[in-house]
């Protein structure tokens, strides 16, 4: 219908921002997307410009709202975002005051490792849920204060802002507004999974100043306001999440026990864990899944970084694919990897191993390998990684009892075969695998009253799936796991 309401959802991630317009009944209406910049100073450093995210999003947006007639279809919006990366900006001009550090970052490894050694681990995972890693912002914000004169300037005027990727938008979006929502919040690891607000005590432990931080508010609810020159008309912000928190809500993971998986650029899964605090003593991670009316409903959550960016690699930095949709085809061509094991720790390694300093091998090579093998057991990987996942997940006692998938290298079939093979489980992919913007539109359509609460909101808008059905051998699964085990300890 013309004027039927449609849900906003500006979709941030690592490689690209996208601004999708949903209808109630979970359909897109219109979509734009926008390349993002990638910036490699050095090894192990990656960085993004925050200006060009929020010039990008807002061109993606606009376009999106031009699309569907204008701000009038538009009741709310939402926004879901890469993780972890933080912006340092200047609240008084609004202008960023570096580039901002992506989540995938590594530079403050040495960092965390003094942290470390003065034995704080134990207690800030009891905290926040969260290993010592560079992959949470807080080293990252401390790093950017030491290191650009830009930044500790702005902190000793007491001008600086510092924030996720949904901080920075809203901040820009709203004039001003400087807010996080509690779930990108608890991946700083500046916020403890319990405490209301920013933990002064874990802030002090990274030199992170507390008044630089925006807020912590719910994940749904009556945020703030557009600025009215942007869209034409003010349009309410009414849900927030960062992207892998958004991906469980839009799979319909909302009991205790739901998993799953999301694979992107990284690749991470998510148990449902209900209200209770979660634990792990294997590695994993406690997350704040959203924050309804105040109230917290957890994660514990497995994170392996480097999955979709595999295959943009092999496509782009060593030239194997002419595009990421051929390995399927690729891997279908052969009957086997041929002894080819991939372990992609080109960032390092994530959960459960946690070693930053992993680099990525090809082993296994012969003369009777070709481009079709390698390709194979770059899929193959993600199988491993899961598996990996699932172990400690189960003796963390949340044992998977199937597994829901999404992302964009979901879409691959051969691979969403494997998981189930190499997993022993039923998988599940829902016909609409963007499940990460459809599930901050159903914290936005919550939060703008649309919806009376997320189970109504998951009725209303989550569609059809595809179930994979475990069908490969013991002997077959036990012979990968070996190969993929012996290729690890080399690492």
């Amino acid at each position: 219908m013309a004027d039927e309401p449609l849900i906003l959802v500006l979709d941030e991630g690592t490689t690209s921002t996208r601004a999708i317009a949903f209808t109630l009944a979970g359909q897109v209406a219109a979509l734009s997307q926008a390349e993002l910049t990638q910036h490699y100073p050095r090894p192990g450093w990656v960085e993004h410009d925050a200006a060009e995210i929020w010039d990008k999003t807002l061109a993606v947006a606009r376009e999106v709202v031009a699309q569907v007639g204008g701000a009038q279809r538009i009741a709310c919006i939402g926004i879901t975002n890469q993780r972890e990366t933080i912006v340092a900006w200047d609240r008084v001009t609004g202008e960023p005051l570096s580039h901002a550090l992506v989540w995938q970052d590594r530079r403050t490894a040495e960092a965390c490792d003094k942290l470390k050694a003065r034995g704080l681990e134990g207690e800030i995972q009891a905290k926040t849920g969260l290993l010592l890693d560079p992959y949470f912002s807080a080293t990252k914000a401390r790093w950017l204060i030491d290191n650009v004169a830009e930044v500790r300037g702005a902190a000793d005027a007491g001008r600086l802002a510092l924030g996720t990727i949904e901080s920075w938008l809203v901040f820009k979006l709203t004039g001003g507004l400087h807010v996080s929502d509690a779930s990108n919040a608890s991946r700083t690891q500046l916020l403890a999974l319990d405490g209301a607000q920013w933990d002064q005590a874990l802030c002090d432990q990274f030199g992170v100043p507390v008044n630089a931080l925006g807020e912590v508010i719910n994940s749904a609810g009556a945020i703030g306001k557009t600025l009215p020159e942007l869209f034409g008309a003010p349009l309410p912000i009414t849900g927030l999440a960062g992207d892998q928190q958004a991906a469980t809500i839009g799979q319909g993971c909302l009991s205790p026990g739901e998993t799953k998986a999301t694979y992107g650029t990284g690749a991470f899964v998510l148990a449902n864990m209900g209200g209770r605090l979660p634990q792990s003593s294997n590695r994993m991670l406690g997350t704040v899944l959203y924050q309804l009316d105040g109230k917290r409903t957890y994660a514990l959550e497995g994170s392996v970084f480097v999955a979709g960016s595999l295959i943009k690699w092999l496509r782009d930095g060593l030239g194997l694919l002419t595009s990421a949709a051929e390995t399927e085809e690729l891997a279908r061509s052969v009957e086997d990897s041929a002894g080819v094991v991939v372990v992609p720790a080109l960032s390092g390694l994530g959960a459960p191993h946690w070693r930053p300093e992993a680099r990525g091998i090809i082993s296994g090579l012969t003369f009777s390998a070709g481009r079709a093998h390698i390709a194979r057991a770059a899929l193959e990987a993600m199988a491993a990684q899961t598996r990996d996942l699932a172990t400690a997940f189960a003796a963390d006692g949340a044992g998977w009892r199937k597994l829901g998938i999404d992302g964009g290298m979901s879409a691959n079939n051969w691979m969403a075969q494997d998981l189930a093979d190499m997993l022993a489980l039923t998988v599940e992919r829902p016909d609409m695998v963007e499940t990460t913007a459809l599930g901050a539109a159903m914290l936005a359509g919550v939060g703008a009253g649309l919806f009376g609460g997320l189970a109504e909101a998951a009725g209303a808008m989550r569609g059809t799936k595809q179930e994979f059905l475990p069908a490969m051998n013991e002997a077959t699964r036990a012979a990968r796991i070996a190969a993929w085990d012996k290729a690890l300890a080399s690492v």
